[in-house]
């Protein structure tokens, strides 16, 4: 599989923003470095609008979405957002309504309890208690399991007539039509009043894992961390552009050369 370097990368005038992934695209070993944290508020200093998307719970996000300089983040693969406003503390947006949400994670627990009974070291994620809309299995950040184990467990969320995905440490399932592309949509509309479709040009998303594929698939410019190249085989999708740097720093350079190419 051939990636293009970021020199490659020929931004559009008019760039709107950034969406990026957060585990193992911002982070680095499940921390936020302080250059990726430079990086968003370089990006957010000149202007541009900033939203990470991630697989992780809303519990989770929720102080990251009170302290770090982006405009909201969407978490659980789509389905919530979380936008701090000055003055009026954390404000939280659903795709789904409340008594939807309820019947899809009283079904979702019961799938959960059969998938750590019937597929042999699958445990659920240990932020798992901050779910609200999905549940995840931990595949690679406390939890070791074979690739054999992932697919069973995909399998059986699929089985069950969930939408499952993979990241760099959870295999994340869900019931509804959301993903972290409905989910960029969703936020635009709801946020700016705009359609994302219309502009997808103007909008670069950063991503590290087969989870990010739907972005990749969408966006022109699409970039990729250097340590996607552990799902590589994996990728039907891959990135259009990779940094040479892993996780943090490469979110880093990518920024550092987006705020220098910039028309």
């Amino acid at each position: 599989m051939t990636f293009l370097t970021l020199d490659a990368l020929s931004l559009p005038a008019g760039l709107a923003g950034v969406f990026t992934d957060i585990d193992d695209t911002l982070t680095t070993e499940g921390a936020i470095t302080p250059d990726a944290l430079q990086a968003l508020e370089d990006l957010k200093a000149a202007g541009l609008q900033v939203v990470p998307i991630t697989g992780r719970p809303v519990g989770w996000s929720a102080p990251f979405a009170q302290s770090w300089p982006v405009d909201a983040i969407v978490a659980e693969n789509g389905a919530v957002a979380l936008q701090h406003t000055d003055g009026q503390g954390l404000h939280k947006r659903y795709q789904q309504d409340a008594t939807t949400r309820a019947t899809h994670f009283a079904r979702m627990q019961q799938v959960l309890a059969r998938i750590e009974r019937d597929i042999p070291g699958a445990r659920r994620s240990q932020d798992s208690d901050e779910r609200e809309t999905d549940i995840a299995i931990d595949h690679s950040e406390f939890t070791q399991l074979p690739q054999s184990a992932i697919d069973a467990v995909v399998r059986l969320m699929q089985s069950e007539g969930m939408t499952a995905t993979v990241s760099s440490i959870h295999i994340n399932g869900w019931y509804g039509e959301h993903d972290k592309l409905a989910g960029a949509r969703w936020i635009v509309r709801e946020l700016w009043g705009r359609e994302l479709d219309a502009e997808l040009d103007r909008w670069v998303y950063v991503g590290d894992s087969t989870n990010d594929q739907v972005m990749f698939q969408h966006f022109v410019h699409s970039v990729g961390v250097a340590n996607i190249r552990r799902f590589e085989a994996q990728l039907t999708h891959p990135p259009r552009y990779i940094t040479q740097a892993e996780r943090g720093a490469g979110f880093a350079e990518f920024t550092a050369h987006l705020l220098r190419h910039r028309v």
